[in-house]
């Protein structure tokens, strides 16, 4: 087993799952890349993006907003959600996630366990991180 996996957001592998979708993930650990029951993503959603209404039966989401801002709907319940913010979604709970801000909304995402989100994402297509993402999750925005 090894001691440590690292990643870095330039080299992450991303993707969209849905040519529809205005959200896509730069994946960082994962079972496939580190062997491990989770999956760690950045999550980046376009200007006005939101995730598809979607459900877990037994796996926690996580969220920590990075940059951005927009607002968590949980079971009809909105909760606005801002760089610094964490949210936990518990499993069997219909939840979306949108941007309501002026610039793109960067979360680290957490799925435990994957219940299938990586092999989800990893079956979309690939997509390269632009200029504005490299600057914002690396520091230099």
């Amino acid at each position: 087993m090894k001691a440590f996996s690292t990643e870095t957001v330039a080299s992450a592998k991303a993707f969209q799952i849905s040519p529809t979708d205005t959200n896509y993930f730069a994946i960082l650990f994962d079972e496939a890349k580190d062997g491990i029951e989770n999956i760690f993503v950045i999550e980046i959603f376009n200007r006005g993006g939101a995730t598809p209404p979607n459900e877990h039966s037994h796996a926690h989401e996580f969220f920590y907003v990075l940059h951005g801002s927009g607002i968590a709907v949980c079971d009809g319940k909105e909760l606005p959600i801002k760089k610094g913010d964490a949210l936990l979604l518990n499993p069997g709970n219909e939840h979306v996630v949108r941007n309501t801000g002026d610039s793109k909304l960067y979360t680290l995402t957490v799925m435990t366990p994957n219940q299938g989100f990586a092999e989800l994402i990893r079956g979309g297509t690939p997509v390269t991180l632009d200029e504005e993402d490299l600057r914002v999750l690396t520091g230099a925005a």
